[in-house]
């Protein structure tokens, strides 16, 4: 079988999402440095769990995390080492592909066993076999390429006894500060996500999404013109430049679809637009579209959906 590493950076979504894809390349060793990271990595089908002890090793940015990762890299020489394509995946990919002298596939969607990568541009219009051309098949894949499949096991685990060395050491990270959850399920793992855009019109009239988001057990998203209106907190934005999403619903309310918003939930299982607006966009990669206003479109699916609990 084909030997993979993977990065585990958390127990999250994401991450059972890149296991499932190793899994069907090869034999997954995971990269895990705490034991949330370990268990899911037993929880989705890794072989072997290699476990990083390497203290003080959170307290700087992504070096120590980079170098371990390289020096792993160099000793077990992989056919495929995959991370989440997140800023940190994306940020270590990038020095461990330096550090080696080795090519670099991101956002990739999908992976042969030859290394071919399918990558997804321009918000999906246009679909990109890429193959590296210099030593091993290092990705970082993007979120919603494939369906999480649990295979629980009893992975071997190995510890891996690292230090922080003083070139490693530039960045160190000043304050951690963790955001309240809320009641709502994450933007990024959420299994429904309702969105609002520019055509919510305020502030205030954000309420009407949150309220259809919370009848569905979901989670708010908002567009780039809705959050630089200053209708929504940019940490809730959906896009290219925000959060990628791959809900089994996604519900576009008065969003007219830009390139940049599609290209962070196109890989939604089921689209739902509403716009007053019928040559918007949204409606050309929408399952399902209303061509009305959101207004009134959405407080009768809220009487409908109260009608079904």
């Amino acid at each position: 079988m084909t030997d993979i590493l993977v990065y585990v950076p958390d127990s999250g979504k994401h991450s059972a999402e890149v296991l499932t894809l190793a899994r069907s390349l090869g034999d997954v060793a995971a990269v895990a440095f705490d034991d949330a990271a370990a268990a899911i990595a037993g929880e989705y089908g890794a072989a072997k769990v290699l476990r990083v002890d390497a203290a003080g090793i959170d307290d700087y940015y992504v070096d120590p995390k980079a170098t371990v990762l390289t020096d792993l890299a160099r000793e077990r020489t992989p056919d495929f080492f995959l991370l989440p394509s997140t800023d940190e995946g994306k940020a270590l990919a990038a020095r461990v592909a330096v550090a080696l002298d080795n090519g670099l596939l991101t956002d990739v969607s999908g992976l042969e066993a030859d290394g071919t990568a399918t990558q997804d541009a321009f918000a999906g219009a246009t679909v990109v076999k890429s193959k590296a051309t210099k030593g091993f098949t290092l990705a970082t894949v993007k979120i919603g390429a494939t369906e999480p499949a649990p295979a629980p096991g009893s992975p071997e685990t190995e510890t891996v006894a690292a230090s922080v060395a003083e070139a490693d050491q530039r960045v160190k990270i000043a304050e951690r500060v963790d955001e309240p959850a809320g009641d709502r399920p994450g933007l990024a793992e959420a299994r429904v996500v309702v969105s609002g855009g520019r055509g919510v019109g305020s502030a205030e009239d954000f309420a009407l999404i949150e309220r259809v988001a919370d009848a569905l057990g979901g989670a708010v998203g908002a567009s780039r013109a809705a959050t630089d209106s200053g209708y929504y907190p940019h940490k809730f934005q959906v896009g290219q430049t925000g959060t990628t999403v791959s809900p089994q619903l996604y519900l576009a309310a008065g969003i007219s679809g830009a390139i940049q918003h599609r290209a962070g939930m196109q890989t939604s299982r089921v689209i739902v637009a509403v716009n007053k607006d019928a040559d918007a966009p949204i409606f050309g990669m929408a399952d399902f579209g209303v061509v009305g206003n959101l207004f009134e479109v959405l407080p009768q699916a809220l009487e409908e959906i109260d009608k079904r609990k």
